[in-house]
């Protein structure tokens, strides 16, 4: 259905492309009358035409538009170039649709690493490269300069747009009960309340956001000449910058092909660590709370008890086999791993002497370093420290359990959208390739006339260029990433809501790295005057408040949204105050 309206949209456009007509002689006449052309310009009474008007002067005659490609429809007026931004931004909106699709296809196929960490970032960010592209690269180096401004108003509003209204919704949409300052999941009993609703996001977000803020720096460094009210420098500060910005994503796109084993690694290490606190708990109840002596020191002489107590056969070691019979006679809430596992680790924990078993002394040594990490992690230590052994692993497994949880373990039936095998990875392979293709063509064909549309517009209404596609473009080529973003996050679960924030996050530190060296590559290679401070500003404001408040909280509670939705229009009001009341540009 989608193809057959966008055909039938294509069919419409060119079939309006132009207009014929043929032209009337004008020739002197004392009795106001001209030829309509007919009879070799007689005039006859039955060929004459009644002048009401006289021809405008040569000087006054209206420039008719230039038409992109020299076919595609243009126009001067102000509701045709609705129009045509209407059609041109349905069709990049279609370009991005099938864009996502087809990734999503593929990482079904080929799975994260190479698909994920490369592939999905920079198709996702495609079409705003393809429109930043377009803007720079029409006409002389004049014209471009005039039009490089849709490049920028579509890359500070793709950004600000991705971090405020979409942020924003997708935290109301996806709010749950908040309890001990965590997101139950689908529960969401609390109404709108601003404190004790909102969403709890993975600590992976948190990295994300971190990653969005430091994406910010080619920008400073691009803007350095300007902070510095210095002329000279501008052009080798483009370079830097492009070279920097070049750099970091690269390294992002390293980044995401690890990531997903460097999360792994963390699980893991997160689940040994609830073992151990699990362990403790279980030795602390058959200890009656005295694994401390009285200046707070392990009590190695209870440990040598316990000890004897797990040696089942009283041979002075503890095989694998009685490490396992009390790995499961402990009760472990909430997570579900692998024992035999658990055993391996716990043996490279105690088992120095690497025998395979171990002795008393290796028990001893190892219950008492767990004891210490315990106690530092909780922050109990001291001579006082005895009397409260039952708080300080209380209060470590709480932690090691809030650890886990914020990881994003999805063992426990949380993973709704892992499917199982493909039915056909072949035909899925070439479905994929094919809807790739044809976004790709379609936000290559459309961008460079959406973006003359834009500029024409502009001259037709008066109003700055930067404005329409600050607030226009971004609808068109984030709006798909957007709906997918609302409805991935109104499944009020910790999993979704975390994948829909990181993904935001995600997709603005492309935007601040991909789309930015486009930008700044085609101002280098034209020899194009860097002048968006006011731009740049926004950007970073909005980046750093979000990004600093992303970094250091996994819970955003619904009062949160309200910081996101007033960016919008504080972003659009500094822009304009800055830029035609101070003449920052």
């Amino acid at each position: 259905m989608r193809f057959r309206s966008l055909i039938s949209l294509l069919f419409l456009l060119f079939i309006t492309t132009s207009t014929y007509a043929r032209f009337v002689a004008v020739q002197p006449s004392s009795t106001g009358l001209i030829s309509d052309g007919i009879d070799g310009g007689n005039l006859r009474s039955e060929s004459i035409i009644k002048t009401v008007v006289s021809a405008p002067p040569a000087e006054e005659k209206e420039e008719a538009c230039e038409q992109t490609y020299g076919f595609m429809p243009c126009t001067k007026t102000a509701l045709g170039n609705v129009f045509l931004i209407l059609v041109y931004g349905f069709l990049m909106f279609t370009a991005a649709t099938y864009l996502s699709a087809g990734s999503e296809l593929l990482l079904e196929i080929l799975g994260p690493g190479i698909v994920g960490g490369l592939f999905l970032p920079m198709l996702g960010a495609l079409p705003d490269a393809m429109l930043i592209m377009v803007s720079g690269l029409s006409g002389d180096a004049t014209t471009a300069q005039s039009q490089v401004s849709v490049g920028m108003g579509l890359l500070a509003g793709s950004t600000v747009m991705l971090l405020t209204v979409i942020w924003g919704t997708c935290t109301v949409v996806g709010k749950c009960d908040l309890h001990d300052s965590v997101a139950v999941n689908n529960q969401d009993t609390k109404g709108f309340h601003l404190k004790d609703s909102g969403v709890t996001v993975d600590i992976w977000t948190s990295y994300a956001a971190r990653i969005m803020a430091i994406s910010v720096i080619p920008f400073v460094i691009v803007q350095l000449p300007q902070m510095l009210s210095s002329t000279s420098g501008r052009h080798l500060s483009v370079l830097v910058a492009l070279i920097l910005s070049v750099s970091m994503l690269i390294s992002y796109c390293v980044y995401q092909v690890f990531q997903p084993w460097i999360q792994r690694r963390r699980l893991a290490f997160a689940k040994h660590k609830h073992v151990i606190s699990g362990i403790l708990k279980h030795l602390k109840q058959h200890a009656l709370g005295r694994l401390l002596d009285d200046e707070g020191q392990p009590d190695e002489h209870v440990i040598r008890k316990l000890f004897e107590t797990i040696d089942a056969n009283k041979d002075g070691h503890l095989s694998a086999a009685e490490l396992k019979a009390l790995i499961i006679g402990i009760s472990f809430e909430d997570i579900d791993f692998d024992k035999d596992d658990a055993v391996g680790k716990l043996l490279q924990d105690f088992d120095k002497t690497l025998d395979e078993q171990v002795d008393q002394e290796e028990f001893v040594r190892g219950i008492k370093h767990w004891l210490l990490q315990a106690m530092g992690a909780s922050g109990h230590s001291g001579p006082d420290a005895g009397p409260r052994t039952m708080k300080f692993l209380d209060t470590f497994h709480t932690q090691t359990k809030r650890e886990h949880a914020l990881l994003g373990d999805n063992e426990n039936g949380e993973n709704d959208e892992e499917s199982g095998e493909v039915a056909d990875p072949k035909w899925v392979t070439i479905k994929a390739a094919l809807l790739l293709l044809l976004g790709a063509a379609i936000a290559a064909a459309f961008a460079d006339p959406l973006v003359d549309t834009v500029n024409n517009f502009s001259a037709a209404t008066g109003i700055p260029s930067f404005f329409i596609s600050f607030i226009a473009l971004p609808l068109a080529t984030n709006s798909s990433e957007a709906v997918s973003a609302i409805i991935f996050a109104s499944r009020k679960k910790i999993r979704t809501a975390s994948l829909t924030f990181s993904e935001l996050c995600g997709g603005v530190t492309m935007n601040n790295i991909l789309c930015l060296s486009v930008f700044l590559a085609i101002v280098y290679v034209r020899g194009l005057t860097w002048n968006f401070s006011s731009e740049v500003l926004v950007i970073l404001i909005v980046c750093l408040v979000m990004g600093s408040f992303a970094s250091f909280r996994t819970t955003y509670p619904l009062w949160t949204c309200f910081i996101a939705y007033s960016l919008y229009p504080l972003s659009l009001g500094l822009v304009y105050i800055l830029d035609y009341w101070f003449g920052w540009s």
